[in-house]
């Protein structure tokens, strides 16, 4: 079955964003995941944040990718509290998190996120795509083509991340 027929990829309805709070505590430990109010915030202020994939058949969300529109070019760890770092025009997409659901994981859904979300961020006018992930991550987004930039000045959460982008 195609992932289209199963699932709608869309942005994020404001009556979501609990399910999107569900699915952020769900895929990371307490020391990284936006709190509840961080996420409702960003999901309220900047619903475009946020590109869900939704089960067809029961209406939940099994997944989302949240990303900020700006012109800065390295990550930072303001981008996940303050929403008014937003800028439509941004030729820049910060890509905040790619979560899928635990019971929906291993199924193409994050794949299917990323390549959708990159085809609309280009569509949009953005020039480049940056990202930070864990090392062990990093072969994954190798594989869609995004290059390795090293250790990102990112400290979200008391970690050490790595930075890595792709030029649209």
């Amino acid at each position: 079955m195609d992932l289209t027929e199963r699932f709608e990829f869309r942005y994020i309805r404001p009556e979501e964003a609990d399910q999107a709070c569900d699915i952020e505590f769900e895929c990371f430990p307490p020391n990284e995941y936006c709190s509840r109010e961080m996420i409702t915030g960003r999901v309220v202020r900047v619903p475009q944040s946020f590109y869900v994939a939704a089960d067809r058949e029961s209406g939940k969300l099994a997944g989302f990718l949240t990303s900020m529109a700006t012109d800065a070019e390295a990550f930072q760890d303001e981008f996940f509290s303050n929403a008014d770092l937003f800028e439509p025009g941004g030729r820049n997409a910060m890509i905040l998190g790619l979560e899928v659901r635990p019971a929906y994981q291993h199924q193409g859904i994050g794949k299917a996120l990323m390549t959708n979300f990159l085809a609309m961020a280009k569509s949009e006018g953005r020039r480049r795509v940056i990202l930070t992930c864990h090392e062990d991550k990093i072969p994954m987004y190798e594989r869609m083509c995004f290059r390795n930039l090293g250790i990102s000045g990112s400290v979200w959460g008391g970690e050490t991340w790595i930075e890595m982008d792709k030029v649209l």
